[in-house]
């Protein structure tokens, strides 16, 4: 064993190392990500890793996998097991052979998510055992020991960290990185893996009999554990755990679950010896609802009693307060947080040189009275310069914009997806569209990469997880093989070309496709390429604050006069949209 101060997602990562892990897949989303990006550049244990196209795409690779008796990873956020959501719940009836573990990382608050929600739903909806980290010590520790847990029931196991496991740091025993490889044999078994329903109704059957199993075991392997030290006590899970030690009296008893299902029986004979009962756990309330119906003559306090909340994340103070109110004195007192004054805010912002805004300008600028769905990526910060009036979920820019289009709305229907997620889901909403003669523009964000998530390839990138050449795909092509007929690519930083073309495209009809395609400015800075900076001519300058509408992070104002800083990446679209003339190339006039 060695102690190493690792990131929560690098011990995720070196766990499944230290499991034997043969297979990995995935697609990027925060917090989840950095397992995968880990994986893919590690040297010390060859297996196979693939970015994939989707979720339920990685699902089924990395199913297929364990079928073949191969130990298999598939990781997501939790909005991605939605989309993986369909064979999951079939996979907890046709069972793995090798070891199969499911992760999907939740994040409360929704720092880079749409929605909170609860993984432990799915878990408990499938029927599959769900491991829930309280520390990074933990979630290396339950990864490491998932596979083994998965085999032992043939059953997928999911593992849940949050946003707070995942980014996290600490110190971490970590062992030795397995050296075993297993020769994937997949030993066909139409009962099992063929699921007409004459043979679901009997694997449906066999799992609910594995459930009374699964509980016991997860108590015997020290997942869920209690301590009694008197008649009050707190319930809690996850990183909550850690906050409760924190500020938990000494005569208070404690049980934290790591793991589900929760054994009933376990459950009750902890709570049955208390009066009073807090629950605390971050989003549902999973914990809650099952104290709840083993409790007798228990008081339980937690959501359910407003004890403690619904959303957002819980923090120490959170905590403390809870336990205030449950009649249970933290002992540690925080005060409310004061915000610093004048500090100014600091919302995400595309970057300077960022391919998004000159074709959110052009877009605005065509379509003045347009409605603009959109989609999951960093052009949603389109937001901010007033060229976003939807986003959902992935690939829904193009089906919100047709059923819009369709519903009588008499405006015109521009929308805007990326490249990767236009792959991942958009597809058949364009052929949707076009099947059913949608009137929209469809504007694909081509920066060539995963941007939002850390900059993964994708198959439009040309090169696949582990940096292997690939044929990258044509979007072009696959418009039209969508059935549109117009489909034109253009750069976004040739702003006039850029406007014609979406002038072209609003004297058409149907669905028209405006590939917009430029490097991610971040990429092409690591690339080597480096654009020659902008400057302004304060003596042209007239302050008339046309480009700061424009909204680039590279242009200040002193005084009256536009500036430009050295966050300038080049792209050169201000010096188009100047009205006087006043912005060059340095040492151009």
């Amino acid at each position: 064993m060695a102690v190493r101060y690792l990131l929560g997602n690098e011990g995720i990562a070196h766990a499944c190392l230290e499991a034997n892990i043969d297979f990995a897949s995935g697609y990027p989303g925060t917090p989840s990500s950095e397992v995968v990006d880990i994986l893919r550049v590690q040297e010390e244990r060859p297996l196979t890793v693939e970015w994939s196209t989707n979720e339920k795409v990685a699902f089924e690779n990395a199913l297929a996998a364990a079928w073949c008796g191969l130990r298999a990873l598939c990781t997501m956020k939790h909005v991605g097991l939605n989309v993986a959501a369909d064979p999951l719940m079939t996979s907890a009836y046709t069972g793995v052979t090798g070891g199969f573990v499911i992760l999907s990382a939740d994040d409360p608050f929704a720092h880079s998510s749409q929605n909170e929600q609860d993984t432990r739903r799915y878990a408990h909806f499938a029927r599959l055992p769900c491991l829930d980290p309280a520390s990074v010590q933990e979630a290396h520790d339950m990864m490491r020991d998932a596979f083994a847990l998965s085999e032992e029931f043939g059953l997928p196991v999911i593992f849940r960290p949050t946003t707070r496991i995942c980014h996290s740091k600490g110190d971490v025993d970590v062992g030795e990185v397995g050296a075993e490889h297993r020769t994937a044999a997949f030993r066909g078994d139409p009962k099992q893996y063929v699921v007409i329903p004459a043979h679901t109704r009997l694997l449906h059957k066999a799992l609910n009999e594995k459930q009374p199993a699964i509980r016991k075991r997860l108590v015997e392997l020290g997942y869920n554990r209690h301590t009694v030290r008197g008649r009050t006590a707190v319930v809690t899970s996850g990183v909550a755990a850690a906050y409760v030690q924190e500020v938990l009296p000494d005569d208070v008893s404690l049980a934290v679950i790591g793991a589900y299902p929760i054994d009933e029986e376990w459950l009750r004979a902890f709570v049955d010896q208390h009066e009073s009962v807090l629950v605390i756990e971050e989003l549902a309330p999973v914990i809650e609802e099952a104290v709840r119906q083993v409790a007798t003559k228990t008081e339980v306090f937690g959501k359910m009693t407003g004890t403690v909340p619904y959303e957002g994340e819980l923090t120490p103070a959170t905590v403390a307060a809870a336990m205030q109110d449950a009649g249970i004195p933290p002992t540690v007192a925080y005060p409310a947080a004061a915000p610093v004054q004048g500090v100014p805010p600091r919302p995400p912002i595309l970057c300077a040189g960022c391919m998004h805004r000159p074709t959110f300008y052009a877009m605005k600028k065509v379509f003045r009275d347009g409605i603009f769905p959109s989609d999951i990526g960093c052009y949603t910060l389109g937001l901010q310069l007033g060229a976003v009036d939807t986003t959902i979920c992935m690939g829904a820019s193009i089906t919100v914009g047709s059923g819009i289009a369709r519903s009588g709305e008499k405006r015109p229907v521009v929308c805007t997806i990326g490249d990767s997620t236009f792959l991942h889901t958009g597809i058949p909403g364009l052929l949707n569209a076009v099947y059913n003669g949608a009137e929209m523009v469809v504007v694909i964000l081509d920066n060539r990469i995963t941007a939002m998530t850390g900059h993964q390839p994708n198959p439009n990138t040309g090169v696949t997880a582990t940096g292997v050449e690939s044929v990258p795909v044509s979007l072009e092509a696959l418009c039209r093989s969508c059935g549109v007929a117009w489909v034109e690519t253009v750069d976004p930083y040739n702003l006039p070309h850029l406007l014609d073309t979406f002038r072209r495209a609003k004297e058409r009809t149907g669905v028209r496709v405006i590939i917009a395609k430029q490097p991610c400015v971040i990429t092409a800075r690591r690339s080597g390429i480096r654009r020659k900076p902008y400057a302004v001519d304060l003596e042209r300058c007239t302050g008339c604050g046309v480009c700061r509408s424009f909204g680039c992070p590279a242009i200040a104002f002193s005084g009256k006069n536009a500036t430009i800083t050295d966050l300038c990446a080049g792209c050169g679209v201000c010096a188009d949209i100047c009205p006087s003339g006043a912005i060059a190339r340095e040492g151009r006039q």
